[in-house]
């Protein structure tokens, strides 16, 4: 049986076999997975390698506080942010054993130029797997409307870019009015990616018909921009089912939610102008063709109006001649008129000159026969007076002034007899029947 040692001679033991084998510093690539910053000025990382998203080694390291704020500071300066977890580095190392602590790396310097160009490799990547789906264009295929008056705008509240962006709608000097609705979520970081994916959602699911989705923040680090590398945020901005517009960085930045978004401009200000520019290639549109209306219009009354006054000679020298034909018929029916109408008075004069000495003759004989009827009923008149009668010898006698023949009388009744030239009174004495009345 071998002879037992202790865990501390062991320990020992094995960092002398490190010390003696081991090279005195290593280039090492590895991701961060974890930094952490001590009072002291140290730096405490937990370093790992994955493959497919598994991690397959896992080492601890460490950064002294006198190496660490050079290697911050040159990191930052090139990178534009500070050293973080999921970060890839291309790290100097020792290898270190502690009989306490065992085995751990102190980094002794970290190559941020590995850091960008890793950043880039990752970034080709991500674009040709867009490509290779079809998503690259796939936003595109969206017709922008002539004028967007709905946005969404998928921001922060507190960035500067969305200040300016909503400043320059509102206080544009054309006075359009623009309706926007922040959707916020955060521009940077980890969480970014996520957030804006839920954004889109939100758009998508309960937003009140919007025209497009505006997204925008104001420029920054390379590396602050590292969201917008983002495959699932490329895949949600290329499936969106509205065009999307961005801005989202100076003119030196393209990113990839750049290159999948249907619009690309450098700025929020550059898209709020890309807005408004919509509106006024719109309304100078409409002034143009109502331009072209006004001049067809023009034209076309000009054009009409000759032809108008074409017809109108046309169809006065017609009429005309309708109106003199016309004139010559009735001239013609007036003179053959007026022959009839003579003719017919000469024959009705004759006729009227005929029929007024037939009439003539025909009233003297009436007033002749006439004037013999009347001279007999002269002569029956002068027969019938009461004064004729009495010249011939007759009486007429009465009873209290009417004649007795239609009243009843009796003995002792006065009557009055009249004669041409006496009126005798006298009192019945005595009554008799009249013999023709009795038989």
């Amino acid at each position: 049986m071998q002879q037992a040692i202790t865990l501390f001679s062991l320990n020992t033991i094995i960092k002398e076999c490190l010390d003696k084998q081991l090279s005195p510093t290593y280039w090492v690539i590895a991701e961060i997975g974890e930094i952490r910053e001590a009072v002291r000025g140290h730096a405490y990382l937990d370093l790992v390698e994955k493959t497919d998203g598994e991690i397959r080694a896992k080492m601890r390291g460490n950064i002294w506080a006198y190496s660490y704020q050079a290697i911050k500071r040159k990191f930052q300066g090139t990178t534009g942010q500070p050293l973080k977890s999921g970060m890839n580095i291309l790290a100097l190392v020792n290898v270190q054993f502690h009989e306490l602590y065992g085995i751990s790396l102190v980094i002794k310097d970290i190559d941020p130029n590995f850091t960008l160009g890793e950043r880039a490799r990752r970034r080709q990547e991500i674009i040709e797997r867009l490509q290779s789906e079809g998503l690259l264009e796939l936003n595109r295929q969206f017709v922008l409307p002539a004028v967007s008056q709905k946005i969404a705008v998928i921001s922060s509240v507190t960035a500067a870019g969305y200040g300016d962006f909503i400043n320059q709608l509102d206080q544009n000097p054309y006075g359009y009015k623009v309706h926007y609705q922040l959707y916020q979520a955060a521009m940077q970081g980890k969480s970014a990616a996520a957030e804006i994916i839920d954004a889109i959602q939100q758009i998508e699911e309960t937003g009140p018909g919007f025209d497009l989705i505006v997204l925008i923040r104001g420029g920054g680090a390379q590396t602050d921009l590292d969201c917008f590398d983002d495959y699932d945020l490329a895949k949600a901005i290329a499936n969106a089912a509205l065009p999307i517009v961005t801005g989202i960085g100076h003119e030196r930045d393209e990113s990839i939610a750049d290159l999948v978004a249907h619009t690309q401009l450098k700025t929020p200000t550059a898209v709020a102008s890309f807005i408004l520019s919509g509106f006024r290639e719109f309304e100078d549109n409409l002034q143009h063709r109502l331009i072209r209306i006004e001049r067809w219009v023009q034209s076309r009354i000009k054009q009409e109006s000759e032809g108008i006054m074409d017809q109108t000679h046309l169809l006065k020298n017609l009429f005309q001649g309708k109106i003199n034909e016309k004139i010559l018929f009735l001239d013609r029916i007036s003179q053959q008129s007026m022959g009839s109408a003579r003719h017919k008075i000469e024959k009705d004069a004759i006729k009227v000159n005929n029929n007024g000495k037939y009439l003539h003759k025909a009233a003297l004989s009436c007033i002749n026969k006439a004037a013999d009827k009347l001279n007999q009923l002269e002569k029956t008149l002068e027969r019938l007076n009461p004064e004729y009668l009495l010249s011939r010898g007759y009486t007429k006698t009465e009873k209290d002034g009417m004649p007795i023949h239609s009243q009843k009388l009796q003995a002792g009744d006065e009557l009055v007899t009249f004669s041409q030239k006496r009126k005798i009174t006298s009192i019945i004495k005595k009554l008799e029947q009249n013999e023709e009345k009795r038989r």
